[in-house]
């Protein structure tokens, strides 16, 4: 499709939100939504994006699709997100909308190949290890332990994570198997 590959040759999502708890900028769903309008007009095509509930086993998660069509075809990119009704902090309705969210960014990701992670050579600027060292250490049952579950429970990767804290290969199963509960 020669239109899909043009709006993915100029749209330009920048990261304009900010994470003040892992202290790093990222684009929300409505930050491509409106960076890639324009460019809709501009090749007339038409963006539709759904969402379904399913369930594999006990496992409920969000199924977001993203579908580009122009006058002759069209791209449809699917992606998914668990759903988590006891996340602490949130509601029924607030969990199914941040699992929404999370699996339409990331179907929009897949379909316009907006990367979300930087190169390592971009972001490598040669310091040793010593920064590492100098990180904290997330350990269970302190508060950083517990801000860090409501984090990815609120859409957080585990990556994201060990970017601020060391964290043990032993602490890390047990935070993975807290929030995946």
């Amino acid at each position: 499709m020669k239109n899909l590959l043009k709006i993915q040759s100029e749209l330009k999502a920048p990261k304009n939100q900010r994470n003040n708890f892992g202290k790093y900028n990222y684009r929300s769903c409505e930050d491509i939504l409106e960076a890639v309008k324009p460019l809709l007009k501009k090749y007339d095509c038409v963006l539709t994006i759904s969402d379904e509930v399913k369930e594999v086993g006990t496992l409920q998660f969000i199924e977001a699709k993203a579908t580009l069509t122009d006058k002759e075809q069209s791209v449809t990119v699917t992606s998914q997100a668990g759903i988590d009704i006891n996340r602490k902090g949130m509601d029924v309705a607030q969990s199914f909308g941040s699992s929404s969210s999370y699996a339409r960014k990331y179907a929009l990701n897949g379909l316009f190949l907006i990367d979300d992670t930087k190169d390592a050579d971009a972001t490598n600027d040669h310091k040793d290890d010593k920064v590492k060292q100098d990180m904290p250490e997330l350990k269970p049952k302190t508060e950083q332990w517990e801000k860090v579950v409501q984090a990815i429970a609120n859409g957080y990767t585990i990556e994201q994570v060990k970017q601020k804290y060391k964290i043990s290969t032993s602490n890390e199963k047990i935070l993975k198997i807290e929030t995946t509960k």
